[in-house]
């Protein structure tokens, strides 16, 4: 059951760096057109839907595992910047991804939820 837990947690960050994405987005519209009016609402409504997922999950997940988790985002955010704005992955991006993912892995498998 934790595991599916853990899975949403995953699912809500996705969401949260997807409304970063949105975001840039909006940032490269002229400011108060319609699209850059329509891609903000829908980075508020994106981080709305986290807002309110993210409390749920806190019911069920300790709070210092959620936020060690949170660092995945650093993982999102490299690939929809691939994606959406064709970056480069350099090697000193993936050696900071690394140490970033083996952190959260070493602080996971000592915090886990069946811990708390």
């Amino acid at each position: 059951m934790k595991a599916r837990y853990i899975f949403a947690l995953h699912l809500l960050l996705l969401l949260f760096s997807a409304a970063s994405v949105v975001s840039k987005l909006a940032s490269s519209e002229p400011f108060m057109s319609f699209r850059f009016i329509m891609l903000y609402g829908i980075m508020i409504l994106l981080l709305g839907i986290y807002a309110v997922f993210w409390q749920k999950v806190l019911k069920k997940l300790p709070l210092i595992f959620a936020y060690a988790n949170k660092a995945v985002t650093l993982l999102w955010g490299l690939l929809f910047g691939v994606i959406f704005w064709h970056e480069q992955i350099t090697v000193s991006k993936i050696a900071g991804l690394l140490l970033v993912a083996s952190g959260i892995i070493l602080f996971s498998r000592e915090v886990t939820p069946e811990n708390e």
